[in-house]
């Protein structure tokens, strides 16, 4: 039976046994990057993969002098779900492992449940982390979650990003996202509960047609006896990966040459560089300066992206992703279009929010009652310019000075922290003053799509 990191194989047919001790050490030890005494949390559903996850890295934690914390994401959407939640207390308690259960509040989307679940889980769980202060979160996708992504990828036309499949380590805010079973199957997982006499849920969404991967799971006899089983899918995976790094790998050093992000949420590009570039590679730029300043976690288009960039060489700009894009004393601007601008936040004294998935602002305590937090707007900006000395007013584009957050209480602007006192405390030395920092979901600097080979750990 082939390794877990072994070569480009897979666990066949007949590779159903359970995962040793030894064989998941070496899987972590292929992601790196753990601390001496290492603290991880771990997602888990109750259903098999997860609760075969928790033991193993109950188990490697264990010799390491770490820490284990098991979180449980309780989404309604059934009635049974928080029974099947505190079930999965229970088997943690048995298991002497920490248990959390975070409930997904508020209403429910009517249509695209799964994904809108998923960004529930995803943010609480990354909450919860951040909050116990642990920089690892463990995911129990398998080899064949990971072909059910490749193929849902391909039915949707996607290039080498989507065919790259989950990445086995994955950059999210001030978490780590590591998924550590991908070379291993599913039926491998459950032997793992067995072989331990450890029980598990069945979730029965898995089995609903209205899901496409339950579809999926239903042919999957059919495609593979076609050669589109996991393992096979699970290589284009990886191949496409190789392939998806060393694109992005190109895009930041272009990125770097090219790019100036500016504190206020916009960015510049220098036209030279991106005119030698090579085209998908200069589409790969400008398309990651969009997701920074529009703060939308969903890429851009490949064919609205030419559009983008034939127009710039012909000397017009346009507006894509929530952004203005034009030519603007010699470099390419990249700018929040303030009308896609309408979060409107109403915040506590004290009290630190993210605004427009682009800035974390804090309001000052010294506040008497909640303000609200939205665009400047063009009126605001004339009110606020007219309160100051004109010499000193910044030098700033149209677009990014509309689009910039601002306080008010009513119809009363109270200030703009981004370009004002942003530091520093109240004339009595006793509050801190409203700040407002750039930090888009999606950073110019990120690392490269990471993959996993058996020569030399994360390539």
């Amino acid at each position: 039976m082939p390794g877990l990191m072994g070569g480009d194989s897979e666990d066949g047919p007949g590779d159903g046994g359970p995962v040793s001790p030894d064989e998941f050490a070496r899987a972590l030890a292929a992601l790196g990057g753990f601390e001496p005494a290492p603290a991880v949390a771990v997602g888990v559903s109750g259903g098999g993969d997860s609760m075969a996850l928790v033991l193993l890295l109950r188990h490697w934690v264990a010799e390491r002098g770490g820490s284990l914390l098991a979180l449980t994401v309780d989404h309604g959407l059934r009635p049974e779900s928080a029974g099947e939640a505190a079930a999965v207390g229970r088997a943690m308690s048995r298991l002497g492992v920490p248990h959390r259960i975070l409930r997904w509040d508020g209403a429910k989307p009517s249509t695209g449940v799964q994904a809108a679940a998923r960004t529930a889980r995803h943010r609480l769980l990354g909450a919860a982390c951040a909050e116990a202060g642990i920089l690892h979160l463990a995911l129990a996708h398998h080899r064949d979650d990971q072909a059910e992504t490749v193929l849902l990828r391909l039915a949707r036309g996607s290039g080498i990003d989507g065919l790259a499949g989950m990445a086995p380590v994955r950059a999210d805010g001030a978490v780590r996202v590591i998924r550590p079973l991908l070379r291993v199957s599913h039926d491998r997982l459950l032997a793992t509960c067995h072989a331990e006499g450890l029980d598990w849920i069945e979730d029965p969404s898995n089995r609903n047609p209205r899901f496409a991967r339950a579809r999926l799971r239903a042919a999957r006899e059919t495609l593979g006896g076609e050669g589109l089983d996991a393992s096979r899918l699970g290589q284009v995976a990886r191949r496409a990966g190789r392939a998806r790094a060393a694109l992005e790998q190109a895009t930041a050093a272009l990125l770097a040459e090219a790019a100036t992000v500016h504190p206020e949420g916009w960015i510049t590009l220098a036209p030279a560089p991106l005119r030698s570039a090579p085209l998908e590679i200069a589409l790969r730029a400008v398309g990651a300066a969009l997701a920074a300043v529009g703060g939308s976690a969903h890429p851009v288009r490949d064919e609205a992206l030419e559009r983008l960039l034939d127009g710039l060489a012909e000397g017009q700009g346009g507006t894509l992703g929530g952004c203005v894009v034009r030519k603007r004393r010699g470099v390419v601007m990249v700018a929040r279009e303030p009308v896609a601008v309408t979060e409107r936040l109403v915040v506590a004294p004290g009290e630190a929010i993210r605004w427009d998935g682009r800035f974390d602002l804090r309001v000052s305590s010294s506040h008497s009652g909640p303000v609200t937090v939205a665009a400047l707007g063009a009126g605001g900006w004339r009110e606020w310019a007219g309160r100051q000395v004109p010499e000193r007013l910044p030098d700033l584009p149209v677009p990014v000075r509309e689009s910039l957050p601002s306080l008010w209480l009513d119809a009363d602007l109270l200030g703009v922290p981004m370009i004002g006192r942003c530091y520093g405390f109240d004339a009595d030395g006793q509050h801190p003053m409203d700040s407002a920092r750039f930090c888009p979901l999606s950073s110019l600097g990120r690392p490269a799509f990471t993959v996993v080979s058996d020569r030399d750990g994360i390539i």
